[in-house]
């Protein structure tokens, strides 16, 4: 054995000396002899992501078939047949370490070590990848999970949205097979140098199943509370008792086909104010003890876990393989066959591939001079100006409120190309935040001009139809803002901001027992700066009633996101009609000291029969759930919030639905919401 690690070290040596006298050779060669061949950009595109890359077309090809099976596999989890994806998201996969070092995000000076990252942002979303890593998609499936969630689940708690990140974190993709279930935070206890010799890593943080062996667990009460973190995109570390817990709690929902409940419990502590352990008494049936011990039972009856966690102590590194079914609990086929997944390849110029990156670092602080400058080389260059250079400046100076000069770019950039989407995005976007700043939108005719074509281009944007929603408001057309922010909250149910713009529809409709109703909603929220405006909202609500105007505040408001604080709501009546409403007038009066509807809201899920609409806008839906029959009726459906659909339809027979309503009888009641399954 002795003899044998001497001999390997002799040929390391041997190897080290001839690789520095190669690149003595080499540096005597002329420059003009060893050119690097030019670089070539490609898009490969599938049905749902667009992979720009300068790696080989398999090697693309691989990141869109991977990501449209991870998306398949979210939606089998959740029993989604459709699934939105209410913003854009770009897709970059570089070939080197280097060109991806050199967009990173920076942590403690260096380019964060992990394979991939996740950039969110307001206009659309990033997945930037190192294709030199394998596998490097793996590294953003916690983000990935997060992103679908919030544009496909109705609002929960942070413990649901981490433990079910966490747990679709450990997916791995074998041909067309889905291993899951195995511990997303195991890592091996030895590594390996370059002579070959087993180290032990020091330090070494707990994975989950460790921090779960322990006796004590969090109580379930303090674990469904739990706020006092940042959750969704931006994390800390997932070594953390929080996390492990989370992560076998919704294990056990998932693998006890329990989503149902946990639905029903959201709506018990979300909706009804219901204490957390009768919610869970009355959800799952069970006390808090009993819920308690059935997650313990079943953490303790996961043989792949501890498989895996005795393997990761061992000090032959190279046979221990996390992605090893061994090791994960859960196997089945994804609905999308890598084989047979459409893609289609097209090139790109390298000028405007290195825009395009460009633009995705400019939004990165650490970054964003660099890319400024990279962009403007662009630009000044005639030989490779184009109109992703322009447009991303015009973000930039958009960011600075530097209104002027994002608007001579987004000038040139339509110019070099008039049908670019994002010019016409962009030339809204800076109007709406000059808004923001002085109380009116300018040009508001070519704002929704804009706005329609963008979502004629991408019809699952809710931004686009939310800042429509607003400029209809601004313009008098209250009615079609409704039509214009209903799919906005639909594709994405999450956003309060949607919900504090749509008591801004409401005030506008005089619907205040709505208004009333929604911000009592919002003021409960985890956010302060929503809770804040829903509050401000509520104590002006009688002048508004009184006067038509809200009260002039002494001192601005606290933000709450860019897209919320719109001056649409600080007038009665505007004297510029939309140009494609004007149905203002015809609002309903309101009431003489009407009083807001306490009624709880009730959850239900069962099967939709029938649904009569002889008296439109309104309809009464028949609804059966265990042996059971309801009458719900909407004053009007095309007011509805609906989920899980795009549109109501009078012909639904034979649906599962869940529903979100107020008794008003027995065996009848009022909608409040509709979710299609």
């Amino acid at each position: 054995m002795c003899q044998s690690k001497s001999l390997i070290r002799r040929i390391i040596e041997i190897l080290l000396c001839a690789n520095l006298f190669f690149s003595i050779l080499f540096s005597w060669i002329p420059a003009h002899a060893a050119q690097p061949a030019k670089i070539k950009w490609i898009r490969v595109s599938s049905d749902h992501f667009s992979v720009l890359s300068n790696a080989d077309e398999k090697k693309a090809r691989e990141v869109a078939v991977r990501l449209e099976q991870m998306r398949g596999v979210f939606g089998q989890l959740l029993f989604r047949r459709k699934l939105n994806m209410s913003e854009p998201l770009d897709v970059i996969a570089l070939k080197s370490d280097k060109e991806y070092a050199d967009v990173a995000p920076i942590r403690q000076g260096q380019p964060t070590p992990a394979p991939g990252f996740f950039l969110p942002g307001p206009d659309r979303n990033y997945i930037v990848l190192n294709l030199f890593e394998p596998e490097s998609w793996l590294a953003v499936s916690h983000q990935f999970a997060h992103l679908f969630l919030t544009y496909n689940y109705p609002p929960t708690q942070p413990w649901f949205d981490e433990g079910f990140a966490e747990y679709f974190s450990s997916l791995r993709l074998v041909g067309n097979q889905a291993e899951i279930g195995g511990d997303p935070e195991l890592g091996v206890t030895w590594d390996e140098d370059i002579l070959g010799d087993q180290i032990q890593k020091r330090n070494r943080p707990k994975s989950l199943t460790e921090l779960l062996t322990t006796p004590v667990w969090l109580a379930t009460p303090d674990l469904f509370t739990m706020h006092d973190y940042v959750s969704g995109y931006q994390e800390g570390t997932h070594h953390s008792l929080f996390y492990a817990q989370s992560w076998m709690v919704v294990h056990y929902l998932l693998d006890k086909n329990k989503l149902p409940e946990a639905g029903n419990y959201f709506d018990l502590v979300q909706n009804q104010g219901v204490s957390v352990p009768d919610a869970i008494q009355q959800a799952y049936g069970m006390s808090v003890a009993q819920f308690d011990q059935a997650v313990k039972d079943y953490f303790k009856s996961l043989t792949p876990l501890f498989l895996a966690l005795d393997a990761s102590k061992l000090p032959d590194t190279k046979s221990f393989d996390l992605s090893s079914p061994v090791y994960q609990v859960s196997h089945f086929a994804t609905t999308q066959d890598a084989e047979n997944i459409g893609t289609s390849t097209a090139q790109v110029s390298d000028a405007e591939a290195q825009a395009a990156v460009a633009e995705m670092a400019a939004r990165l602080p650490e970054h964003r001079q660099q890319a400024t400058s990279q962009l403007q080389a662009i630009i000044d260059d005639p030989k490779t100006e184009n109109a992703i250079a322009h447009r991303a400046l015009a973000w930039v100076h958009i960011q600075k409120k530097e209104f002027d000069q994002a608007d001579a770019e987004l000038t040139e950039a339509a110019r070099i190309d008039p049908k670019d989407p994002w010019v016409r995005y962009y030339s809204a976007l800076m109007k709406y935040q000059q808004a923001q700043l002085n109380g009116q939108i300018p040009g508001i005719a070519n704002m929704m001009q804009d706005l329609r074509a963008v979502i004629d281009w991408n019809p699952d944007f809710a931004e686009a139809y939310n800042m429509l929603a607003m400029s209809r408001l601004q313009g008098g057309g209250n009615n079609s803002a409704m039509d214009a922010m209903r799919p906005a909250i639909q594709l994405s149910p999450r956003s309060e901001t949607y919900l504090l713009n749509l008591v801004r529809i409401y005030f506008a409709l005089k619907k205040w027992d709505d208004a009333t109703a929604l911000l009592n909603r919002l003021k409960a929220s985890t956010n302060p700066q929503v809770a804040h405006a829903a509050r401000k909202d509520l104590e002006d609500l009688p002048t508004l009633k009184k006067y038509g105007v809200l009260p002039q505040p002494e001192a601005p408001a606290p933000a709450v996101e860019a897209s919320s604080r719109h001056p649409a709501a600080q007038s009665k009546q505007r004297s510029q009609k939309a140009d494609d409403d004007s149905d203002s007038e015809s609002s309903p009066a309101p009431a003489a000291d009407p009083k807001p509807d306490t009624r709880p809201v009730k959850f239900l899920k069962g099967t939709l029969i029938s649904v009569d609409c002889s008296q439109p806008p309104a309809a009464v839906l028949t609804v059966s759930s265990a042996g059971t029959t309801l009458k719900l009726r909407t004053a009007d459906y095309k007011s509805l919030l609906l989920v899980g659909t795009d549109a109501f339809s009078c012909g639904w027979q034979r649906q599962t639905v869940t529903v979100n309503y107020k008794a008003s009888g027995k065996g009848s009641g009022d909608l409040v919401s509709l979710e299609l399954q």
